[in-house]
């Protein structure tokens, strides 16, 4: 039976099938392969399709030489031929068998005539499947390490011995938590072993992959499930070093939880929205550098700012984009300033605030409100409360005012000309000053930005 999902791609005039038709006319076996085939039995959307073959490289590029309006060559040395066609890349890749050096995750590559053996190479059982096709597309799968089993039990399962999969590759043992964010499943008790006993392998994995996996892990439904296993199998220690330190930091502010537990529970109430998890799973990292004893018990003064520099040179270890850097580490540097809400703010107060978080304003007010895992209703509602108030004040001011762009009536230009100044420093002196007075008293009129200019001029006089 054809999954649903795939009946429209295998057609005989969609691309699976007439690639099927392409090999099968050479003499050679085409088959689906991989997460497309997964995906398609648990009825999820399908992303790419990944296709394998006992064909050899070149002779693949034969055989999709007419079909495809181009070819993309960088895995060739692997076995892999990418065939472009409509816009689409469709990877297809010759059977193979792996040898892995013990220092590298990159394989000396053997081809192999055998599908078996190739699906033996790949990561989990659910992920060792394959449709082999026929001219029309009609599939047969392909099973040999009971993936089917597995999945009808939601278990991730290595189809070799789990010490040979994660040592050969140990990327693995992080795409075992991808996998149970992603999809649900659980690690089997002897992937988990492995893992915990191999977890020092990872370091010779470059960070850009490392923060591939992390990134995709970070986004799915069962997040929380997924860092409590990097956690307690060691494997976050060697690129999220400071989750682990989270566990015995004890919160005054979550008395039934250490922050770890609570900065998880966190991450999982927010959208999954990639900047926003990480910022919630980092945005208590300040707290062991900032603990303190006194009257009043534990407390963390200023541990927001700490956390955000450690968030910021984390991320930088870890590869990710300036951009999402800098994203993240203002969400946590901001992330307790709502809470000071509670003394009242003023109009200004409030301008400050949509201006220090700028195009990150709604996403740091979810943060503020998930940050609250207490099981004290009364102050959980109180916050919720605050943070609906403060919502409600920048509405009422977004009405009366342009809020989100806090600009003086005149630019430099302006300033340049009145006041007869060279461009430089002196300018940005001035402008700060127009500036802060639109912060402090709300929009104003060129004429009175003028006067300001005369005020600043006779100052200087």
């Amino acid at each position: 039976m054809i999954p649903p999902r795939l009946k429209p791609l295998l057609r005989a005039d969609a691309p699976a099938g007439r690639l099927a038709s392409l090999f099968r006319d050479a003499g050679h076996e085409l088959a689906l392969v991989g997460g497309s085939v997964r995906d398609a039995l648990l009825g999820r959307e399908i992303e790419d399709l990944d296709f394998t073959t006992d064909a050899r490289p070149d002779r693949i590029k034969e055989i999709v030489g007419s079909w495809a309006h181009d070819l993309y060559l960088a895995g060739q040395r692997f076995g892999t031929i990418g065939a472009i066609h409509e816009g689409h890349l469709y990877e297809i890749t010759t059977y193979r068998s792996e040898v892995y050096a013990e220092q590298s995750r990159k394989p000396d590559v053997a081809y192999s005539s055998d599908i078996s053996v190739d699906l033996s190479r790949r990561d989990f059982t659910v992920n060792a499947m394959a449709l082999r096709l026929d001219r029309e597309g009609t599939p047969e799968l392909i099973d040999p390490y009971g993936g089917i089993a597995d999945m009808a039990a939601k278990t991730l399962r290595t189809p070799l011995d789990p010490e040979v999969s994660f040592g050969d590759d140990p990327l693995r043992m992080l795409r075992l938590f991808r996998f149970l964010s992603t999809i649900g499943f659980a690690p089997d008790e002897p992937a988990l072993r492995a893992t915990a006993a191999l977890a020092d392998r990872l370091e010779i994995v470059s960070r850009e992959r490392i923060q591939a996996e992390l990134s995709k892990l970070m986004v799915g439904d069962h997040v929380a499930d997924a860092l409590w296993g990097l956690v307690e199998t060691g494997l976050a220690d060697h690129f999220l070093p400071e989750l682990a330190a989270l566990e015995l930091q004890q919160d005054p502010q979550h008395r039934h939880k250490d922050v770890l537990a609570h900065s998880i529970a966190v991450c999982a109430k927010t959208r999954p929205i990639l900047e926003l998890r990480l910022a919630a799973l980092l945005h208590d990292i300040g707290k062991p550098a900032t603990r303190a004893f006194g009257p009043d018990g534990v407390t963390f003064h200023h541990h927001e700012v700490v956390g955000a520099r450690m968030a910021r040179a984390r991320l930088r270890e870890l590869r990710y984009p300036r951009q999402q850097i800098r994203d993240i580490g203002d969400l946590v540097f901001l992330h307790m300033r709502p809470h000071t809400y509670k003394m009242g703010w003023t109009d200004s107060a409030v301008r400050r605030y949509v201006r220090d978080a700028g195009p990150l304003l709604d996403w740091l007010n979810e943060l503020v409100r998930c940050d609250v895992t207490t099981r004290n209703e009364k102050r959980a509602r109180s916050i919720q409360r605050r943070i609906d108030e403060l919502e409600e004040r920048i509405g009422v001011l977004r009405e009366q005012e342009e809020i989100d762009r806090l600009r003086p009536p005149i630019d430099g230009t302006a300033v340049i000309e009145y006041l007869g100044l060279e461009p430089g420093p002196i300018v940005g002196e001035v402008m700060k000053i127009l500036y802060e007075h639109r912060i402090e008293d709300g929009p104003y009129s060129e004429e009175e930005a003028y006067r300001l200019l005369d005020e600043w001029r006779s100052a200087r006089d």
